[in-house]
């Protein structure tokens, strides 16, 4: 046991203990945790320093705004609704269009009636998948038309690039699939799959599922390995500047591919777990001990990328 441990060690894999103490205690601050934990105020910093989002349509927290919830669901293009203070995909529903009966049309190709929706969007604001289980709000949300360059690896859903920002500078990431296990949702704790990328290319790299190291997508027979996301460093330069505009010092932040909108920042995590390190088939201790080392102090988003590509070289 002592053994593993040292060998763990030794090749830089950390655990939920020491990113807790040296990284998310240390460099996010309680009162800014909000920041990222509510995903309206996310999109309200984001919006103002001019880093794109999808579009909300409306919040709903209570019975006064459910009186508008029925007007609000008639988006063509359908929606996503989802709990403002939400985690782990949990409470989110995807609605791919509103249909003749009056009913919707869900992501999975379920048909599902507006008496489920609204029972649902209750539920969010009710507080059942808020973090603290306190009463939360539904966000109604643009539903992303994911870019084709996933196609071969990804089952319906869409995926997301999750990037890990430490002072600012971007020091891993990797691309998150939906799968038939995951309900077409690109969140791994519900089976999705995880895939590193090289953080200079863009490329994809090694991928896992359920804490296992895999290489090709189980539901598309495709290997993982060899694509090179789009907009690569507009992403990274996104996920710098989340830095500047909540003052977490810790984040994860998780951005879409849209075919026609390109990237946009879906959402912050200010405590972003650690299944990256398999994905990656690397510990992310000494790339964010040289992060915590570096002079970030007055570099701009673009040169805190450059930082952070460098350290990843």
């Amino acid at each position: 046991m002592l053994g593993t441990w040292l060998n763990l060690n030794k090749a830089g894999v950390i655990g939920l203990n020491r990113r807790n103490v040296a990284f998310i205690n240390e460099l996010n601050p309680r009162r800014r945790m909000r920041r990222g934990d509510d995903k309206t105020i996310t999109k309200e910093l984001a919006e103002k320093a001019g880093i794109p989002v999808p579009e909300l349509y409306g919040v709903i927290s209570n019975w006064y705004d459910m009186g508008s919830l029925r007007e609000r669901l008639k988006q063509p293009g359908g929606l996503v609704i989802k709990p403002a203070n939400g985690s782990q995909g949990n409470g989110i529903l995807l609605i791919s269009r509103p249909m003749a009966s009056g009913s919707y049309q869900l992501a999975n190709g379920r048909r599902t009636s507006f008496e489920d929706v609204q029972f649902h969007v209750n539920n969010i604001a009710s507080g059942m998948y808020s973090l603290s289980g306190q009463p939360d709000k539904a966000m109604l949300e643009y539903r992303v038309r994911f870019d084709t360059v996933f196609d071969a690896i990804s089952f319906k859903g869409v995926p997301d690039i999750r990037i890990i920002v430490v002072r600012g500078i971007p020091v891993a990431a990797m691309l998150r699939l939906p799968t038939a296990q995951s309900d077409g949702k690109a969140n791994l704790h519900k089976g999705g799959v995880g895939v590193g990328l090289d953080l200079r290319s863009g490329e994809t790299l090694t991928g896992m599922q359920n804490g296992a190291v895999v290489d090709i997508h189980p539901d598309t027979g495709n290997s993982l390995a060899g694509i090179t996301v789009p907009h690569w460093d507009q992403m990274l330069t996104m996920a710098a500047r989340a830095y500047d505009v909540t003052g977490l010092g810790y984040l994860g932040a998780d951005i879409v591919l849209d075919k026609e909108r390109g990237p946009l920042l879906l959402e912050l995590n200010a405590r972003p777990g650690l299944a990256i390190q398999v994905a990656l088939r690397s510990g992310l201790g000494h790339i964010l001990d040289a992060a915590m080392d570096a002079d970030s102090q007055d570099k701009d988003a673009a040169q805190r990328v450059e930082m952070g590509q460098a350290l990843a070289a």
